[in-house]
């Protein structure tokens, strides 16, 4: 995932929710338990799909 956006050149703040309670309020507050997790204006992907996050990020 960091390798992906950063290839693109997208900056992005890294959060590990296993390690941060936090983080891991943020995910329960999406409604969330399963990692990892982006959030692209407000859009929420679960897992890596390159296909949806090509499509949130050329928006």
């Amino acid at each position: 995932m960091k390798e992906f956006l950063s290839q693109r050149g997208f900056e992005f703040i890294e959060k590990d929710a296993t390690r941060d309670k936090d983080a891991l309020s943020e995910l329960e507050g999406l409604g969330v338990s399963t990692i990892p997790v982006t959030v692209i204006d407000g859009q929420v992907v679960i897992g890596f799909s390159r296909s949806e996050l090509d499509r949130l990020l050329s928006t």
